[in-house]
């Protein structure tokens, strides 16, 4: 079992920043590739950004890219969501997700990760 835990979420003006943190723990960190998801009310949760074992490769939702910048921090067992000028439709409780190193490719759907952490809410304010 891998218990995740986000933090850093809040409100936050239109174009403000904020960084999400996920904690890992259970297992070894380094064996699990990450994701950050994100579900505004009455709507789908959605995929924000992807970053695998060793951080070397990272994948973007349209929508955030070049805003959101993915990284982690294997000694940390720490994941982080980077988020920069914010925009109102990003608002949305924040999930963070953990699926085996061993999986092809980077996971980019809900049904691909195993673990999940119960979420952090985001709200910009316009």
């Amino acid at each position: 079992q891998v218990q995740l835990v986000e933090s850093g979420g809040g409100l936050v003006q239109a174009g403000g920043s904020l960084r999400l943190s996920c904690a890992a723990s259970g297992r070894t960190f380094s064996n699990y590739a990450m994701g950050w998801f994100r579900q505004a009310l009455g709507k789908e949760r959605e995929f924000v950004a992807a970053i695998d074992w060793s951080g070397r490769s990272t994948y973007y939702a349209d929508s955030v890219k070049g805003r959101f910048t993915i990284s982690r921090d294997n000694a940390k067992n720490t994941v982080y969501l980077q988020m920069n000028s914010l925009k109102p439709e990003d608002t949305a409780v924040y999930y963070c997700a953990a699926v085996p190193w061993s999986h092809p490719g980077l996971a980019i759907t809900t049904q691909e990760y195993d673990y999940w952490g119960q979420g952090t809410q985001v709200t910009v304010s316009s």
